[in-house]
């Protein structure tokens, strides 16, 4: 048994005879490559806030622009004869992708608009 391993104690968090107090269950501050290498400092994390209508222009800008880039590749593929040049499968993968990102940008639209009411009806409420 190596002697590290021996003054640490067992892995329970149970200190080793005559060693030091237990350790910290599973402390994230100094974990690898996933979570967080260095301690949380002031109030960042509690007051961070997402630039709210800046997401609401860039998903009401790029919303419609993905739904005309999936009716037009969808509608590109459907003309596609055999043998043509591009193939009609690039170009139904193409009209899925711009789908999906139809689909998250309507999602975030609804998402920031329902936090944007939330912030107004939590400033509505506050007496001043």
């Amino acid at each position: 048994m190596d002697d590290a391993r021996h003054a640490r104690g067992p892995d329970d968090g149970r200190p080793a005879p005559g060693g030091p107090g237990p350790r910290a269950p599973g402390s994230r501050a100094r974990s690898g490559a996933v979570g967080r290498r260095s301690p949380r400092t002031g109030t960042e994390p509690v007051t961070a806030q997402s630039p709210l209508r800046l997401r609401l222009l860039l998903s009401a800008v790029f919303l419609p622009v993905f739904l005309a880039g999936a009716v037009f590749f969808g509608v590109w593929a459907a003309d596609t004869g055999p043998g043509g040049s591009p193939g009609r499968g690039p170009l139904i993968a193409l009209a899925a992708v711009c789908a999906a990102l139809v689909v998250i940008a309507v999602a975030d639209v609804a998402v920031v608009i329902r936090r944007l009411r939330r912030e107004r009806d939590a400033d509505a409420s506050v007496p001043r």
